[in-house]
């Protein structure tokens, strides 16, 4: 999918996301955000939550990647173990 086109206004010059979408997008725009935001893990690499974040602040920069990972897990678009130790994508996603 080509997110730069459906999300050119939430993406600076790098193509990151600068702004978590209002509450009046959230259907539509934080969906797609969180897609483009999951395409950025590779389906069968195991993260640790640091390596979580540092990947999540190299690709948005209003800087809440806890958030950004809660909504990734809770969207079903990464899994973790229960303890947080451990994140990956999820293969049917």
């Amino acid at each position: 999918m080509n997110y730069t086109e459906e999300l050119k206004s939430y993406l600076d010059e790098q193509g990151r996301i600068k702004e978590w979408p209002s509450k009046r997008n959230k259907g539509k725009f934080q969906k797609l955000v969180l897609e483009y935001l999951a395409s950025k893990f590779e389906v069968g690499i195991v993260y640790t939550e640091k390596e979580v974040n540092a990947l999540l602040n190299g690709h948005h920069t209003f800087g809440d990647p806890a958030m950004l990972r809660r909504e990734l897990f809770e969207s079903g678009l990464i899994d973790r173990k229960r303890d947080g130790s451990a994140y990956w994508r999820n293969l049917q996603n």
